[in-house]
């Protein structure tokens, strides 16, 4: 699909939108635009094929998940939003790039509320290095936080979220086989290729 390629092209030299100028953004949200109106798949919470799964984020314009990048000394590294349905969770793992490698890991159950939305609630959060943490990839530390109700501080931090908030939301836009875009309820953007 010409629109799809034209969007990747335009998202690939931003790094994650870290580098995106003012008019690459606005150049990149009309592209998703014109993508999320030819969604092919109108109701993409009951295609729990397609949305399960492992997700890296490609572009965003979340100033929360970028300003990671901002702190001396860390560099961004990959993230990944991973969603087990079957559980109603969506799993949150930023991967930072510093001398030992850490990682930054936010849980949240979901609650479907229409064909394409979820209301989100945060629950867990989880900062520590790499190697303590015994991370090797998204899937394996998923299933050790799933057997671990809580790491111990040698690990890393490990906490519980305030739930008492009112839920976000995030609303499935366009979903299809590779790509699927995401948009939040604080204006967020969110494009993400399957893994």
């Amino acid at each position: 699909m010409l629109e799809k390629n034209d969007l990747l092209a335009a998202i690939a030299p931003t790094n994650r939108g870290l580098l995106a100028t003012a008019e690459q953004k606005q150049d990149i949200l009309a592209k998703v635009a014109q993508l999320e109106i030819k969604n092919p798949t109108a109701a993409p919470l009951e295609a729990g094929d397609l949305l399960n799964g492992n997700w890296q984020l490609l572009y965003t314009t979340s100033a929360e998940l970028l300003g990671i990048d901002r702190f001396p000394l860390l560099a961004l590294g990959n993230i990944y939003q991973c969603i087990r349905l079957q559980q109603q969770r969506i799993y949150n793992l930023a991967e930072i790039n510093s001398v030992l490698g850490g990682l930054v890991s936010v849980t949240a159950t979901f609650e479907v509320v229409s064909e394409k939305r979820v209301d989100v609630r945060f629950d867990r959060a989880i900062f520590g290095l790499q190697p303590a943490l015994g991370y090797q990839s998204p899937s394996q530390f998923i299933d050790a936080m799933q057997q671990t109700a809580k790491f111990n501080l040698l690990k890393g931090i490990d906490f519980t979220v305030n739930s008492n908030r009112e839920p976000g939301w995030l609303e499935v836009t366009y979903l299809d086989d590779t790509l699927r875009i995401g948009r939040g309820n604080q204006g967020s953007v969110f494009v993400l290729r399957k893994v």
